[in-house]
C-alpha cells in the first residue's frame, strides 16, 4: 500500500498527553535497563578491585565518544526522517534512513583503527600503574574493534523511533542490556566453567550483547513493514541528504564529543588528588544515570513528535508536548537531587566503599546533585532545537556549560577548594547553561514557532524524488 493512503500518523492526531507517554515509557524502560546494566557492571568490576573500577573509570572518555559519533549521527537521521515525513516527503525520509545506516559503518571503521593504534598511549595519559593500563587499554580495544554492533543498532533504533514506533527499539536495547547483566558474572569471575577475565570479561559481555541487539535490530529493520524503506547499498551518495542529516548530527556529536573532552579533563584533575578521587567520579557517573536516563527517554519520545509537528507547522501541538515534557523532567530530576542528598552513604556501599571513598563521595554526591533541576531544562530544550533542525544552538549551549563551564571553574576552584571545588563546578556550569538557552528559545519561538503554519501538501516534492 502507497504510503500516501496509509491512516495519519499518531504523531500528528493523537491527544498530547496520550501520546508522550506512548512514545515515551518504551524509552524510559530501555534508558533505566540500560542504567542498571552501567551499574551492575560498575559493581562486579569493583568486586574485583579499586583499581579494576578505576582502569574502566579512565576509559570511561573514549566510550562517551563512541555514543557521541554513533548518537549525535542518529540523532540527526531521526530528526530528519520525523520531519521529511510530517510534511509527507517519504521519499526523502527513505534517503535519510539509507544514508543513517551507511555513515554508522563509516564510523566504525574509524573507530576500530584508531582503537588498534592508539589504546595504550590513550591510557598511558592518565597513568603508569601496569595493572590499570594493561587492563583499560584491554577493554578499550575490544569495545571499539568490535563497536559496529552498536554503531548501526543506536541508528536503527532512531530510524524506527522517527516513525513513531517506540516499542521495538526498546526491546532491542533490553534485551542487550540483559544478557550484559547476566554476562558479566559469569565472564569477570569465571562463573560455571567459563575463564575468568576480569576487566577484559567485561568488555567481552558487552560486545556479545550489543551483538545480539544489533542482530535483532537488523532483522526488524528489514524484514518488518514501517514508514520508511531502507537500503545499504545500490543507491548513489546524496550530498544533500548527508549535509541535512549532520546540520543536526554534527552539533550533537560535538555535544556528547564535549562531554567525553569533559570527562577526560576531570579524570586528570582527579587524579591529582587519588585514584579514589577518580573512582568516586565513575560511581556518579553510574548512579546519576537512574536519574538522567528517564529523563533522556522522555526526550527520545518527545524529540520525533516535535520534529513531525514542526514540519507539519502544528504550532499548538508543538508546545504542548515541549511543555508537558519540560514538566515530567522536572519532577523526576527534583527526585533525584531528594534522593542524592538523603542518601549519598547509602548510594556509595553498593560499590564496596571504604572509608576513604566515603569521606570523599558523600560530599561530592550532594553537591553535584544541586545540578539536576537545571538539568532538566537543559536536556528537553536542547531536545527540542535538535527536533526542529537548529542543532547548532544545542552545540553552542553545551560549549558554554562544558568548555566554558566546568572544565575552566573546576581547574581554577580546585585551587581555591581543593576537590570540593571541582564538585562546585558542576551546577554553577549547568546554570550558565540554563541562562543561555532561556535566551535562545524565547528568540526561536518569535522567529519561527509563533508564525508557523499548517502543511497541507500531500504529495512528495517533485523536486527532491
Amino acid at each position: 500500500m502507497d504510503r500516501r493512503s496509509e491512516k495519519e500518523n499518531k504523531m500528528g492526531v493523537m491527544p498530547v498527553g496520550r501520546l508522550i507517554v506512548t512514545m515515551s515509557w518504551p524509552a524510559i524502560l530501555s534508558m533505566l535497563v540500560q542504567a542498571t546494566y552501567n551499574v551492575v557492571d560498575s559493581i562486579f568490576v569493583a568486586r574485583v578491585s579499586e583499581k579494576a573500577l578505576t582502569a574502566v573509570t579512565l576509559i570511561f572518555p573514549a566510550q562517551m565518544l563512541i555514543i557521541a559519533v554513533g548518537v549525535g549521527t542518529a540523532i540527526g537521521v531521526n530528526s530528519l526522517i520525523a520531519r521529511r515525513l510530517g510534511a509527507r516527503r517519504f521519499v526523502d525520509a527513505d534517503k535519510a534512513a539509507s544514508h543513517g545506516i551507511r555513515l554508522a559503518i563509516y564510523s566504525w571503521i574509524v573507530f576500530a583503527v584508531a582503537a588498534a593504534l592508539f589504546a595504550d598511549a590513550f591510557m598511558k595519559a592518565f597513568t603508569s600503574d601496569p595493572y590499570i593500563l594493561q587492563n583499560g587499554a584491554s577493554y578499550l580495544r575490544i569495545v571499539m574493534i568490535f563497536s559496529l554492533f552498536i554503531f548501526v543498532q543506536m541508528t536503527a533504533e532512531k530510524i524506527l523511533q522517527a516513525t513513531g514506533n517506540m516499542v521495538l527499539p526498546m526491546i532491542c536495547s533490553l534485551m542487550g542490556a540483559c544478557v550484559n547483566i547476566a554476562l558479566d558474572p559469569i565472564l569477570i569471575f569465571g562463573l560455571f566453567g567459563a575463564p575468568t577475565m576480569g576487566v577484559t570479561g567485561a568488555a567481552v559481555a558487552t560486545v556479545i550483547s550489543q551483538a545480539l541487539s544489533f542482530s535483532l535490530g537488523m532483522y526488524i529493520l528489514f524484514r518488518k513493514n514501517h514508514q520508511v524503506k531502507v537500503r545499504i547499498y545500490g543507491f548513489p551518495h546524496d550530498k544533500i541528504t548527508i549535509r541535512e542529516i549532520y546540520a543536526v548530527g554534527f552539533p550533537a556529536i560535538m555535544m556528547q564529543s564535549i562531554m567525553s573532552f569533559l570527562q577526560f579533563g576531570i579524570n586528570i584533575i582527579l587524579a591529582g588528588f587519588s585514584g579514589t578521587a577518580v573512582a568516586v567520579m565513575g560511581v556518579y557517573g553510574r548512579l546519576q544515570s537512574f536519574i538522567f536516563m528517564p529523563v533522556i527517554g522522555i526526550n527520545q519520545g518527545t524529540t520525533p513528535v516535535i520534529g513531525y509537528n514542526y514540519g507539519a507547522g502544528n504550532k499548538k501541538r508543538l508546545m504542548q508536548t515541549y511543555k508537558m515534557a519540560l514538566f515530567a523532567a522536572a519532577i523526576i530530576m527534583a527526585a533525584g537531587c531528594a534522593l542524592f542528598m538523603i542518601m549519598p552513604k547509602t548510594l556509595l556501599s553498593f560499590f564496596d566503599a571504604g572509608e576513604n571513598m566515603y569521606a570523599i563521595g558523600i560530599p561530592a554526591m550532594r553537591i553535584i546533585s544541586i545540578c539536576f533541576l537545571p538539568a532538566a531544562f537543559g536536556i528537553i530544550t536542547s531536545g527540542f532545537f535538535q527536533a526542529t533542525g537548529h542543532g547548532f544552538i544545542s552545540l553552542a549551549a553545551s560549549l558554554i556549560r562544558q568548555l566554558a563551564g566546568i572544565l575552566p571553574l573546576a581547574i581554577v576552584l580546585s585551587k581555591m577548594w581543593g576537590i570540593t571545588g571541582v564538585w562546585w563546578a558542576f551546577p554553577m556550569a549547568e546554570t550558565l547553561g540554563v541562562l543561555f538557552l532561556v535566551i535562545m528559545m524565547r528568540r526561536l519561538y518569535k522567529k519561527e514557532i509563533s508564525i508557523l503554519m499548517p502543511v497541507e501538501r500531500e504529495e512528495n516534492d517533485p523536486k527532491t524524488d
